[in-house]
């Protein structure tokens, strides 16, 4: 977060604006000065800062793409097939575990790799967790762009087996969200708002940081949260497809740092302060990849 501070010397106050990033294993501080009156336009400035910080991380981030790829191209076919499948099993378990599945990591990757069923656990955990394998690797294949009918249909192919009332399906009815204080849109309202989605998807798909792109598809679709059941799945999903799009490194949230995402969400949806949340992408992105870099 971008702070204004004040330094008194002698009878003089100073006013600088402060953040801090992490370079390494390093916090660094980047100031700048604001004058001994603090300015009127200094929300301006502090989006000027913040953008100068970004550019530094969006830098980071392609040079993490760029090795990444290089990797990749080295690995023999059978290596490449082998990481895209580890990939699969620990995002399948995770985005399961955050949405309530009993499944552990050794039961999903038995049940995905092996075939082996886990015995006294729930059937539904069971066909969800198989459903989101199948159409994850559907998604990465899939050529075309993001669209409505398109999401609808990835949501269809996930429940379709455990919820058919639901699969595929606009909600109709109002819907909460445990433990955090945002409400999301009334029934009436979620139409209108997922077309403006779409609508700003196909404006800024070509405009901003593929990374941010993907924050932002995640974001902005779990809070318009048009779904009965499955949005931060589904959100999840729409995350990887844009990084896979855009030749970027995939992203998995794992369940044990679930409180800090459900924070960041919940912190970005009251404020209405997509930034915060991009922050956060941003951070966990560049720790998971922290070796390319």
């Amino acid at each position: 977060m971008v702070r204004v501070k004040s330094k008194r010397i002698g009878n003089n106050t100073y006013h600088y604006l402060e953040h801090t990033i992490r370079v390494g294993g390093k916090m660094i501080k980047k100031e700048v000065y604001l004058g001994r009156k603090i300015p009127e336009n200094v929300e301006e400035l502090k989006e000027k800062l913040l953008a100068e910080v970004y550019n530094y991380k969006w830098h980071q981030i392609d040079r993490i793409k760029d090795n990444y790829s290089k990797e990749k191209d080295l690995m023999p076919p059978s290596s490449r097939k082998k990481e895209v499948e580890t990939f699969a099993v620990n995002f399948t378990y995770h985005t399961q575990k955050i949405e309530g599945s009993t499944l552990s990591l050794r039961e999903t990757a038995d049940l995905l790799e092996r075939g082996l069923t886990p015995k006294d656990r729930p059937i539904g955990d069971v066909r969800e967790a198989e459903a989101h394998r199948k159409l994850f690797y559907e998604i990465l294949a899939y050529k075309k762009d993001l669209s409505l009918n398109v999401v609808l249909e990835w949501h269809k192919k996930l429940f379709q087996e455990t919820k058919p009332d639901i699969a595929g399906r606009i909600r109709k009815t109002r819907v909460g969200i445990s433990g955090s204080k945002f409400v999301p849109p009334l029934p009436v309202e979620v139409y209108p708002i997922l077309q403006d989605f779409f609508k700003w998807y196909e404006r800024s798909k070509n405009k901003i940081h593929a990374v941010e792109l993907a924050a932002l598809v995640h974001l902005k679709f779990i809070t318009i949260h048009p779904l009965a059941d499955g949005n931060g799945r589904i959100s999840r999903l729409m995350m990887n497809f844009v990084l896979n799009k855009k030749g970027y490194p995939l992203m998995n949230i794992p369940y044990e740092g679930r409180n800090s995402y459900y924070n960041a969400l919940e912190k970005a949806q009251t404020s209405k302060n997509d930034h915060v949340f991009i922050r956060w992408l941003i951070r966990n992105y560049m720790k998971s990849y922290k070796s390319y870099l």
